[in-house]
């Protein structure tokens, strides 16, 4: 019997031992009847049953991944084995299952190879050797796979990727899975950093950085149970529809209720509007290109987005709060009847005084509340009961006529205050007036006047609604998540840390994906820069565990030829087809992407996206291919859900996503410009397997039409 054989006889043997331990644990479980009584103590204890029940149910199926035979100095050896959920034995004492969260379980992604390894833990730091490492794939209780990534044994003991390739090699459905079983040590490291730090992760296309970021989350909540809450932490994601392509990877871990939304969403509600506009163009107005062309300037263009994203308009803001404070009690006494006078002198002891610590609306209510028991106390002195009637009367009207001559303080308000001329002003803000770049003032006028909204003034109000009131413990969170992070703004980053205890931020993103160039940042240094060094750590993932070898190569020259940039991805050893390069005239582009999809709709792949340049040109591609009895779904920005299967989609819609194949039509310098290389690049780097592109007469000069 050779090695092999050996050892998955040994692993099945194990896993049979193993699942009838959590059938005899389930069924010991479900055999106690469910309490639906009214007494708190049974209902704890009932809670505490029904969620061994869960995770028992899930580890019958799936109960382990992974084995690693670890000796700590001076004690026996133990094999280990690692899943997503831990199990105890039937006798509740020793672990069946290993947490993949669990300090000791650290070891098995950290491990590369070599003579003595550590970990930290609770106690300190643990010292051993490694002797085994082992991958194992359990489907549906059933044994398939068992692969040694390190054996003692072995003639030449090395860290193998066998596994990872395998796992990489498999075909895409319509969901985000988790990594589990193939986190890697730079990912590990990641996702184990300290709660109260903002990390920002630059991470290549395919490196894994949103699954990596969904494991920290189970991570944290794992380790600090008794500190933080799923419920108050959340996942700020481009979109609905990435949304629900993300969605069962936190369920998968164990993990539920962590909120999940798009920044435009939370920060109208928080602020109360209804829903901003939120497509792919927002904040971009080409006339702003010709107005600086016309003026003979050489620097870039200012953009609405960029400027109303900057810390240069956050401190704006941060004087006009100051000035709020400052003339927030109107300039009169308060005269509730004749003869009877609270001065200003007074009010504004109490209002900056007393209450000094509160937020200016907070002051406002505290104040006006003050004037009111104040008023009560006065009528107390009235001669006579019709004076009392008189004077009461007198003061009601007098009290509701004083509290409108203080500013609202709503934030839309108070932005429209700050966009509007002197004459309609509550505050004095011409001086701030002329900070703000002319015509970024005038077209935010113009649309506020309009009573519009955009997304690109969503930082400003709720900064101003954070400055001005208390903020309530339910809008606040204990972990904040930032996917495609390149496309925030610093200040948007900055308001989200008002709303966030100990800057407990997971930042990720990828420069080279940065396809909006009228908002989002040019360097992590810009969001680095909120916060103080001991608050921050950089990451950098520059393997890419998406696409083949080819087509990694493929979309790295497009980077170098458009771009000039230095952050390429590098791939796995997983090799596949050439990319195809194809041309197409406008005459015969949908032969030849009929001709793909025959060619990949022959193999095993589950998923295809067809990528358009624009949102017009993937409906009149989706109608053509849908009257030929294709079965083709559209992604158009408005879905919520991705159904998998063959989608036509345009390319900036595709950014997070990944499918088996991709086809990228329409790459011609029409369609993509010197400014798109990011674009296509996108677009490259969203097939796994095989990369399709559709060139024109006249490509761009960063696309190479010949492999």
């Amino acid at each position: 019997m050779d090695d092999f054989q050996s050892a998955y006889q040994e692993e099945e043997q194990r896993l049979g031992h193993a699942l009838a331990s959590i059938d005899a644990q389930l069924q010991q479980l479900r055999s106690i009847p469910v309490y639906v009584g009214d007494d708190f103590t049974e209902q704890t204890l009932e809670a505490s049953r029904e969620e061994r029940r869960r995770k028992l149910a899930q580890s019958a199926q799936e109960p382990y991944f992974g084995r690693l035979d670890f000796e700590e100095t001076d004690k026996e050896l133990m094999p280990l084995y690692i899943g997503k959920l831990g199990v105890s034995n039937v006798d509740g004492q020793q672990p069946l299952v290993i947490d993949w969260r669990a300090p000791i379980a650290s070891l098995f992604y950290s491990f590369t190879g070599g003579n003595s390894t550590s970990y930290e833990a609770p106690e300190g730091l643990i010292e051993g050797k490694v002797s085994l490492k082992r991958n194992i794939v359990i489907r549906q209780r059933e044994l398939e796979r068992v692969v040694d990534t390190f054996s003692e044994q072995a003639d030449t003991p090395v860290v193998s990727d066998e596994f990872l390739v395998y796992r990489l090699g498999e075909n895409k459905d319509n969901r985000l899975r988790d990594i589990v079983s193939t986190i890697q040590a730079e990912q590990d490291q990641i996702i184990r950093a300290m709660k109260n730090t903002a990390l920002i992760i630059q991470g290549v296309a395919g490196s894994g950085k949103t699954t990596v970021a969904l494991h920290r989350l189970a991570y944290l909540l794992y380790q600090y149970k008794e500190q933080i809450r799923a419920e108050r932490m959340v996942i700020f994601a481009p979109n609905m529809m990435f949304i629900d392509y993300i969605s069962e990877v936190l369920p998968e871990l164990g993990v539920g209720d962590i909120q999940q939304c798009t920044f435009a969403d939370w920060a109208a509600k928080v602020i109360g509007l209804e829903t901003v506009p939120s497509d792919g163009s927002l904040g971009l107005r080409r006339w702003f290109d010709d107005e600086a062309r016309n003026a003979g300037s050489q620097a870039e263009p200012i953009y609405p987005g960029r400027y109303k994203g900057s810390i240069e308009f956050k401190e704006l803001l941060d004087d006009y709060l100051l000035r709020i404070e400052a003339e927030c009690v109107p300039q009169l006494d308060f005269e509730p009847w004749d003869g009877k006078r609270l001065s200003r002198n007074e009010i504004m002891e109490w209002f900056e005084g007393e209450y000094k610590y509160y937020p200016v609306a907070r002051r406002k209510e505290r104040v006006l509340a003050r004037i009111h028991r104040w008023v009560e106390m006065e009528l107390k002195k009235s001669p006579s009961a019709a004076a009392l009637k008189e004077r009461k009367k007198k003061a009601q009207q007098r009290e509701k006529a004083y509290a409108k001559k203080w500013p609202d303080l709503d934030s839309l308000q108070l932005y429209r205050n700050l966009f509007q001329v002197k004459k309609n002003a509550d505050f004095a803000v011409e001086d701030l007036q002329a900070r703000i770049p002319t015509a970024v003032w005038k077209e935010t006028k113009d649309s506020l006047k309009k009573g519009n909204v955009q997304e690109e003034d969503l930082a400003a109000l709720l900064y101003l609604y954070a400055g001005a009131n208390e903020l309530d413990s339910k809008l606040t969170f204990d972990h904040i998540v930032i996917d495609e992070a390149q496309d925030f703004s610093p200040f948007q980053v900055a308001v989200l840390d008002r709303f966030v205890r100990g800057h407990s931020f997971t930042i990720l993103g990828d420069l080279s994906q940065g396809i909006h160039y009228y908002k989002g940042i040019r360097e992590w240094q810009e969001m680095q820069s909120l916060f103080a060094e001991e608050e921050t750590v950089y990451y950098a993932l520059t393997r890419s565990y998406r696409s083949t070898m080819e087509i990694i190569e493929y979309a790295n020259e497009v980077l170098r030829r458009g771009v000039g940039t230095d952050l390429l991805a590098v791939p796995v050893f997983r090799s596949g087809d050439p990319v195809h390069l194809l041309h197409a005239s406008e005459e015969n582009k949908l032969a030849l992407i009929r001709q793909g999809l025959t060619k990949l709709l022959e193999g095993q792949y589950r998923t295809t996206a067809i990528l358009t340049r624009t949102l017009d040109d993937a409906k009149i591609l989706h109608e053509a291919l849908a009257a030929e009895g294709l079965s083709v779904n559209l992604i158009d920005g408005e879905m919520t859900q991705y159904a998998g299967g063959i989608s036509v989609l345009p390319v900036y819609l595709s950014k997070g996503l990944e499918f088996d194949t991709v086809i990228v039509t329409d790459v011609d310098a029409e369609h993509y410009r010197p400014q798109d290389a990011k674009l296509l690049y996108v677009g490259c780097t969203r097939a796994l397997h095989e990369l399709w592109l559709l060139y024109g007469d006249h490509a761009p000069d960063y696309v190479v039409t010949e492999v």
